[in-house]
C-alpha cells in the first residue's frame, strides 16, 4: 500500500472518533452534598447561556462555557426509567446519552459475603 495513503489513517482516526462524540458531552459522577447524595453532571457547550436539560427536565447549572449541575439521586430516580443506565443530557436543544455511575439506579442488595481472589 502507499506509504501516504496509509499515514492519512490516523488523521481519519481521529476525525471519525471527535465526529462521533457530541461538542456537549457532559459526564456524571456520584457526590455527597449534605446529607444526600447528589449527582453531579458537568459539561461544556459553546453559548453559556444555552439552556440544560436532563431527561427532558431544566436544571440549574453553575458556570459559563463549562458548567455544572448537582441533582439529588431522587430525582434523577424520579425523572428515569427503572434500572437506567444513562440520561439524556441536553444543551440547547443538541441531546446526547450520559452514561449513569454503575448500579446507580439498581436496587441494592445486602451481601452475605463477599469473595475477591487475587491472581
Amino acid at each position: 500500500m502507499n506509504p501516504r495513503a496509509l499515514a492519512i489513517f490516523p488523521a481519519l482516526a481521529l476525525a471519525l472518533a471527535g465526529a462521533a462524540t457530541p461538542a456537549h458531552a457532559a459526564q456524571a459522577k456520584l457526590v455527597r452534598c449534605g446529607a444526600a447524595d447528589c449527582l453531579l453532571v458537568t459539561g461544556q457547550r459553546a453559548d453559556p447561556a444555552a439552556a440544560v436539560t436532563v431527561n427532558d427536565h431544566p436544571v440549574a447549572v453553575a458556570g459559563g462555557r463549562r458548567w455544572k449541575a448537582k441533582i439529588t439521586v431522587a430525582t434523577v430516580r424520579a425523572w428515569s426509567e427503572p434500572h437506567a443506565r444513562s440520561i439524556a443530557v441536553a444543551v440547547a436543544g443538541a441531546v446526547a446519552e450520559t452514561p449513569l455511575p454503575t448500579g446507580m439506579l439498581g436496587h441494592p442488595k445486602d451481601l452475605a459475603m463477599l469473595v475477591v481472589r487475587a491472581r
